[in-house]
């Protein structure tokens, strides 16, 4: 969770820098995280935008109104929680500056190793800046909407990629400029053939699916899991459907249930959470697989090579072996 961001973005109101909106307020605010905290004694309708299936679920158990896009307009104001992905950070400022009305205070936030000063002078470059404001590790900034010149230049700087000339992604997504390598290892290192119920755990923008629904004429069903909303949406449109209908969950593997049973299931797991190394994603994405999978079904995944799953599969599945590697990646085989 971006804990220090989240404090410079509310700072300029708790040092009284800008008055709170009134009470009948509708604050948009984009890239909301869990943890926040408004300053003491204010009231507003906020109207919060995440589509991280974990922080989106953890504002909606804590009470708020939280969509995974944003929707609606005119806006009396907008807060945009910048991140570390540039393009994500200038798409979110161009829609704050769509969905607020004019004259609109649009703040936003971010910490400075995420590169919040260059950003800040990018926008600064296309709208005037009323004032900016340091703390937390972090940088704020503000200004009012005046049209709808620099939400134009932002958007043309970040149009959405094609990539290999057919996979639609955007920027904020997980490799949304190339196909991961440890993907495409893991895709050539599969069976020809994957038949029966197969699933893509982490499917991101839909890569790994796409090449099993392309190779496998006996599959009866391809579901895609993924707690990133954008990405899943982007795989809606990568996946060219033959002769099953694939079908897309967007879900917290660590914390949600699958429903469905599967013969096989390909994987690709997370193992960063923010900028630090989290192997227990991974490990609890192992987990879930060997609870989705009927008896006798398998796990292919794919890992970079420091990350000693070994273990944990020899735990969760009755047998494991490791069936290719190159420089960076290895690749398990497991049956339940």
């Amino acid at each position: 969770m971006a804990a220090e961001p989240l404090k410079t973005l509310f700072y300029p109101f708790e040092a009284e820098a800008l008055p709170w909106p009134r009470s009948d307020a509708r604050i948009l605010f984009l890239g909301a995280e869990p943890g926040f905290r408004l300053p003491g004694g204010v009231a507003a309708a906020l109207h919060l935008v995440q589509g991280f299936r974990p922080h989106f679920r953890a504002l909606q158990a804590a009470g708020y109104s939280v969509t995974p896009q944003a929707e609606g307009s005119a806006f009396d104001a907008a807060l945009v929680l910048a991140g570390r992905h540039r393009g994500q950070n200038e798409l979110r400022i161009a829609e704050a500056i769509e969905r607020v009305a004019p004259g609109g205070l649009i703040v936003v936030a971010g910490g400075k190793e995420d590169g919040i000063d260059s950003l800040r002078k990018r926008v600064g470059a296309l709208a005037p800046l009323e004032a900016h404001l340091p703390k937390h590790h972090g940088v704020a900034f503000w200004f009012r909407r005046a049209g709808m010149d620099a939400a134009r230049a932002l958007r043309a700087a970040n149009p959405d990629l094609v990539v290999e000339g057919r996979f639609r992604t955007a920027p904020g997504m997980f490799s949304f400029d190339r196909v991961d390598a440890g993907s495409k290892l893991l895709l050539d290192s599969l069976p020809q053939e994957l038949a029966g119920n197969v699933a893509d755990f982490c499917a991101g923008w839909g890569y790994l699916a796409a090449g099993v629904m392309e190779r496998s004429t006996g599959l009866s069903g391809l579901d895609l899991y993924e707690a990133d909303f954008e990405a899943l949406e982007a795989a809606k449109v990568n996946i060219r459907a033959t002769a099953v209908e694939p079908r897309f969950f967007w879900t917290d593997l660590l914390t949600e249930t699958v429903e469905r049973g599967y013969d096989a299931i390909v994987m690709n797991p997370p193992f960063h959470s923010g900028r630090a190394a989290d192997p227990g994603i991974g490990a609890g994405m192992i987990r879930a697989a060997s609870k989705a999978l009927k008896p006798g079904g398998r796990l292919f995944m794919v890992a970079n090579r420091q990350l000693l799953y070994e273990q944990v599969l020899a735990g969760a599945f009755s047998s494991h072996a490791e069936v290719a590697r190159d420089g960076m990646f290895k690749v398990f085989s497991a049956r339940r």
